[in-house]
């Protein structure tokens, strides 16, 4: 807990407020060091697979070969199947903390489901996730994702980066052998370029945030056949992309 002062109209008033934990984690792929990544200090393992997974070094839970992660020296060593490329150009994205990326996002097409979902499945998700998010309910700064298959949140993450929630599902997804094809994420934060990327090449079919989507992201979910909703919250929402995948009300 830190001290704090707070000042409204009543005066000063001295109290305590828990802080978000700022984590760094160097990565070390194949006696190669990679990245350090800025996360929150929990669950390290779901976020280094999801990051290896979505930055297409590993596609299933067998080429993860090795993983030794030490959160007091804040290292983790990977050993994947495969070599490394040669090179590696780091991209520093938007995300919260300046998230790391090897390669800027593109659509990938996602195939194509007769699913759909309803307006109400929508706030659902969401006030779902606003339950889990106790973290971010409590101090702020902490964002939070979720999938969903209409009825219930299947897998959910917090960080303080909105790109480091989507790791965190990829990785989890993969090592629980979870298929996320056809299913929405629902998240607490902005959805940039990054995110509409990684979730396309998760499969997911409909991306919905209480705040707003960046341009790029949307360009990137009409690309790929993705919904894209925002501003969902207080009984409505915006739909930026693919309409047809939301279930009109009287629609069987």
């Amino acid at each position: 807990m830190t001290k704090i002062i707070t000042i409204d109209k009543e005066g000063w008033t001295i109290g305590e407020r828990p802080l978000v934990a700022e984590y760094p984690l160097r990565l070390v792929v194949n006696d190669r060091e990679l990245t350090t990544l800025i996360a929150s200090p929990h669950e390290l393992d779901y976020l280094v697979t999801g990051f290896l997974r979505l930055q297409g070094l590993i596609e299933t839970k067998e080429d993860l070969l090795l993983m030794g992660i030490c959160q007091k020296e804040g290292e983790a060593q990977v050993r994947i199947r495969g070599q490394l490329p040669p090179k590696l150009r780091q991209v520093l994205t938007s995300g919260c903390g300046g998230g790391i990326s090897f390669n800027l996002p593109e659509a990938t097409v996602i195939a194509p489901s007769t699913r759909r979902y309803s307006f109400a499945q929508l706030q659902q998700a969401m006030s779902q996730l606003n339950r889990l998010a106790e973290a971010y309910s409590s101090h702020g700064g902490i964002h939070s994702a979720g999938v969903s298959d209409g009825k219930q949140i299947l897998l959910y993450a917090e960080d303080l980066g909105r790109h480091n929630t989507l790791d965190r599902i990829a990785g989890e997804a993969l090592q629980k052998r979870v298929d996320l094809r056809g299913l929405l994420l629902v998240t607490s934060g902005r959805i940039s370029s990054e995110m509409a990327g990684k979730s396309s090449q998760l499969g997911i079919a409909l991306l919905a945030s209480r705040t707003s989507p960046t341009d790029m992201a949307v360009q990137l979910c009409e690309q790929a056949g993705m919904t894209m909703v925002g501003y969902l919250r207080g009984g409505r929402c915006e739909v930026y992309s693919h309409a047809e995948r939301l279930q009109r009300d009287g629609d069987s």
